[in-house]
């Protein structure tokens, strides 16, 4: 969400109270709730009277056969089918793999530009680097250069050919002999289709076996034994793709950026991951890290709003709603309750391990029946990469970012991040 939004829906809600309604480019009226008690009557709707809103601003990015986008009977199938390749034993086979994909990005395996001592590294897009090498590895087992670079290269065309306008004013979804910024768009998109589509034809071809989630989904069969079609598979896949690395790269650079705002509390975090060693099993086991990660979600949550539209009435926090109608978490406010969250601005880590919160109070990645079915991978990848660039390399921020005011936030494609490119100085250890 962006800072203006932010301010805007706390406003309203200091208004009006809560719940309060905001209108919402393309979607109209939205009811909001900010409060334990909204969402908790929200996530625990009935099943069948929730659906994506519509339209949806990222089904051009995803696709209609998205399991974000799935509606009733289809998104219960859906979920079936691909929750087995989530599960957290299946997530942990991935742990060695993100580490590794991590230490190589660092070390300049791809761009022949490592991280060391006199280097300037623009956050964002070195995040986005490393978290696609490592998606790129895990959906697809893909590690060799020129594969990986094809596909790097094709995701990163599509990811920002997408941009804002497109995102909020599908009236520019439109030709123009060539030249529009949608054309440009599908051109992008038909070449990671293109891509994907024989990454699956050859797998089906070969009969490889193999760990990564593309073969486990290849495997992988509905309750009447038929096997996911070729094209509900290829916007799966573009969507582990999107929102697999745009989301975590996003996180990861909150975490350093408030990390090194906070010497004493980057100081601790890596007192801690000098006594763990390098085993990615162990670094899931760690107690600050694990806090690190989570407040940094709690103040940048990847999907900062949650919608809901129904199929049937509904109440609200005592407010009646009709089929049609949008209701809505704001993340943000969920997050920024003081009733629960004491000094609730502040990146204070130490919280997480005062108290547990539960799923009402705290839910970066959603909640209920739809909450993220990538919520156990994404939390694998922020903690390994995350202690990982820690551990191996020292950074401290460019000087306009030292101090000052937090960066703004606007959208980037299926999430938000920084308005601005978040720099970083390597320096010596």
């Amino acid at each position: 969400m962006p800072d203006m939004l932010e301010r805007y829906v706390s406003w309203r809600r200091g208004r009006d109270g809560d719940p309060f309604r905001v209108r919402l480019p393309t979607l109209g009226s939205v009811l909001f709730t900010g409060t334990p008690e909204g969402a908790r009557e929200l996530f625990r709707a009935p099943m069948d009277l929730l659906e994506p809103p519509l339209p949806n601003p990222i089904e051009p990015m995803v696709g209609a056969a998205s399991l974000i986008l799935a509606r009733g009977e289809r998104h219960r199938r859906e979920r079936a089918l691909l929750a087995p390749a989530f599960h957290r034993n299946r997530i942990n086979a991935y742990a060695n793999a993100i580490r590794d994909a991590t230490r190589a990005e660092l070390n300049g395996d791809r761009t022949g530009t490592p991280w060391r001592p006199g280097t300037r590294v623009d956050a964002r897009a070195a995040a986005r680097a490393l978290t696609l090498r490592v998606i790129l590895a895990a959906v697809f087992g893909i590690d060799e250069p020129a594969r990986r670079a094809e596909y790097t290269a094709a995701t990163t065309a599509f990811l920002e050919s997408f941009g804002s306008a497109l995102f909020l004013a599908p009236a520019l979804r439109r030709t123009m002999f060539g030249l529009s910024g949608w054309e440009r768009f599908a051109a992008a998109r038909d070449r990671l289709d293109e891509l994907i589509d024989a990454e699956v034809t050859r797998r089906r071809a070969s009969g490889d076996g193999g760990t990564d989630l593309l073969a486990l989904l290849l495997d992988a069969r509905y309750e009447d034994g038929n096997a996911i079609t070729d094209t509900d598979l290829r916007e799966q896949l573009r969507t582990l793709l999107v929102a697999g690395h745009e989301t975590t790269a996003t996180a990861l650079v909150w975490a350093l950026y408030r990390l090194h705002r906070e010497p004493a509390t980057l100081s601790r975090l890596r007192d801690e991951l000098s006594g763990a060693g390098t085993d990615p099993a162990e670094l899931m086991k760690l107690p600050y890290l694990d806090a690190v990660c989570q407040e940094t979600l709690r103040l940048h949550p990847p999907v900062p709003i949650v919608l809901r539209r129904l199929t049937g009435d509904f109440t609200l926090r005592g407010t009646p709603l009709a089929a049609g109608d949008t209701m809505g978490v704001s993340v943000h406010l969920l997050h920024t309750d003081p009733a629960v969250w004491p000094e609730p601005q502040r990146f204070r880590p130490e919280r997480f391990l005062d108290r547990r919160y539960g799923p009402f109070e705290y839910a970066p990645f959603g909640g209920g029946h739809r909450r993220c079915i990538g919520a156990t991978l994404a939390d694998y990848e922020l903690r390994i990469v995350l202690a990982t660039v820690v551990t191996e390399v020292r950074m401290r921020l460019a000087p306009r970012f030292a101090r000052g005011a937090t960066p703004l936030s606007v959208p980037h494609t299926i999430t938000v991040g920084p308005r601005r490119a978040i720099t970083f100085d390597i320096v010596e250890s």
